[in-house]
C-alpha cells in the first residue's frame, strides 16, 4: 500500500468514526461517567407553574390539544396556560380564543416566529416554573405531578420531559425519524445521569422562571433557553416519567424542509451561545461537541468518505471505481422510488444528513429562518 492509499484509507476510517461518534462511541463514554442523581421531594408546597406554547395554522391539532389542557387544568387549577398565535390563517386563533378562561391568548401582529412569541409569553408568565411545549404535543395528565418534585433540588434549574412519537409505521421517513428520536432520548438520559443535558427541544421542557434569558428571534428558543440553565451554573436534567406525545412527520419533503430550517437555526444559536459555551466545564464542552457539532457535519463526513472510497477504488483499478459509483447511484435511485423498506430508510437517513448540512451551510452564509410552518403530514 502506497502513502496515498494509506491516507485515503485513514480518511475513510476517520469519517466513519466521526459519523458513528454521536451514536456509538459517545454513549459508551457517557456510561462510564459517575452518576449524579438529582434530589426529589413530595409535591407539598410545590412551586407555581406556567405552561407556554406557540401556534401557527394548527387548527387540526388544537381540539386534542385543548382537551389535553383541560385535563391538566382540572388536576392543577392554579396552572397558568398561555398561547401565542403567530398570525394563523386557518382559525387557530379563534379556536384558542374560544377556549374561555382556560387559555390566555396573545395574538401576534402577523408572522414573527416562535422565538418572538415565546418571549412575549414568558414576559406575561407568573409561575415559578415555566413549562414549554408545542401546539401539536400532548402531555400525559400526570406530567406536571411528575415534574415538580425534581425542583426540590436547588441545584436543578431545568427539567426536560421524555417525548414519545406516534405514527412511526406510517412511512420510511417516519420510521427513520422515530429511530433518530429514540436515540436522541437515550443520549439525553445518559447526559442527565452524568450531569447536564446539552439542550432541549421544544416538545416538553421546563426551567425556573428567573433563568429565562434574552435572545434574538433568529435562534432556536428551546436550545437557547435550556442552555441558559447550564450557563447559570444550575443542572439541566431529563425526567423519564414526564411524558409527552407527538405524531411523526410522514413525508420526505416535510421532514427535509424541517431539518434544513432547524439546522440553520441551530447554527445561528451556536454562534449566539459561544460566550457561554466557552465558560462551561470541560465535560459539558465535550458533551456539546459530541452531540451537537459532530452531528451537524454528518453529511460532510459521508461525502468525504465516498470521495475517498472512489479515489481508492480508482487507484486499484478504474473499473472498480466505475462499478462502485454505478452501484451507489443505482441504490440511490431505488431509494428515491421506495417508500418503505430498508432502501427507503437508508435514503431517508442520508437525506436527513444532507438536509442538516445544507441548513448549517446556509446559516454560515447568513441566511436565517425565523418563521416556521407545521408539517401537514403529521395530521
Amino acid at each position: 500500500m502506497t502513502l496515498v492509499d494509506l491516507i485515503l484509507a485513514l480518511i475513510i476510517l476517520l469519517c466513519a468514526v466521526l459519523l458513528l461518534w454521536p451514536f456509538l462511541f459517545y454513549p459508551l463514554i457517557l456510561r462510564m461517567l459517575p452518576e449524579k442523581p438529582a434530589q426529589r421531594a413530595s409535591a407539598a408546597g410545590a412551586p407555581s407553574v406556567s405552561l407556554l406554547f406557540c401556534a401557527y395554522n394548527e387548527a387540526a391539532s388544537l381540539p386534542a390539544k385543548i382537551e389535553n389542557l383541560r385535563l391538566l387544568k382540572a388536576k392543577h387549577p392554579a396552572l397558568q396556560i398561555l398561547a401565542f398565535d403567530d398570525g394563523s390563517t386557518d382559525g387557530t386563533g379563534d379556536l384558542l380564543g374560544g377556549a374561555g378562561e382556560l387559555i390566555t391568548l396573545v395574538r401576534g401582529p402577523g408572522r414573527s416566529g416562535k422565538a418572538h412569541g415565546m418571549k412575549q409569553l414568558a414576559a406575561r408568565a407568573t409561575g415559578d416554573i415555566l413549562v414549554f411545549t408545542d401546539a401539536n404535543v400532548l402531555l400525559d395528565d400526570s406530567a406536571i405531578d411528575a415534574l415538580l418534585p425534581y425542583y426540590a433540588d436547588p441545584e436543578v434549574g431545568g427539567v426536560l420531559g421524555s417525548l414519545r412519537y406516534d405514527g412511526a409505521q406510517n412511512s420510511a421517513s417516519a420510521s427513520v425519524g422515530a429511530l433518530y428520536w429514540r436515540i436522541e432520548e437515550h443520549l439525553k438520559d445518559l447526559e442527565s445521569r452524568s450531569g447536564n443535558v446539552m439542550g432541549a427541544d421544544g416538545s416538553i421542557f421546563s426551567i425556573r422562571c428567573g433563568l429565562y434569558p434574552d435572545f434574538p428571534d433568529s435562534v432556536l428558543d428551546d436550545l437557547t433557553v435550556s442552555m441558559a440553565v447550564v450557563f447559570a451554573g444550575k443542572r439541566l436534567i431529563k425526567a423519564k416519567d414526564v411524558i409527552a406525545r407527538e405524531a411523526m412527520v410522514a413525508k420526505r419533503e416535510d421532514e427535509y424542509r424541517r431539518k434544513v430550517r432547524i439546522a440553520a437555526r441551530s447554527w445561528h444559536t451556536h454562534r449566539h451561545l459561544r460566550p457561554g459555551l466557552r465558560r462551561m466545564s470541560r465535560l459539558d464542552r465535550f458533551k456539546y461537541a459530541s452531540r451537537k457539532v459532530v452531528r451537524w457535519f454528518g453529511g460532510l463526513w459521508i461525502g468525504l468518505a465516498v470521495l475517498a472510497a472512489l479515489a481508492l477504488a480508482w487507484r486499484i483499478t478504474p473499473v472498480a471505481a466505475v462499478a462502485l459509483f454505478t452501484a451507489g447511484m443505482l441504490l440511490m435511485m431505488l431509494g428515491v422510488m421506495a417508500r418503505r423498506g430498508p432502501l427507503a430508510a437508508i435514503f431517508d437517513l442520508l437525506l436527513a444528513y444532507m438536509a442538516t448540512l445544507k441548513g448549517v451551510l446556509l446559516a454560515m452564509r447568513g441566511q436565517t429562518f425565523t418563521l416556521w410552518t407545521p408539517a401537514k403530514s403529521r395530521d
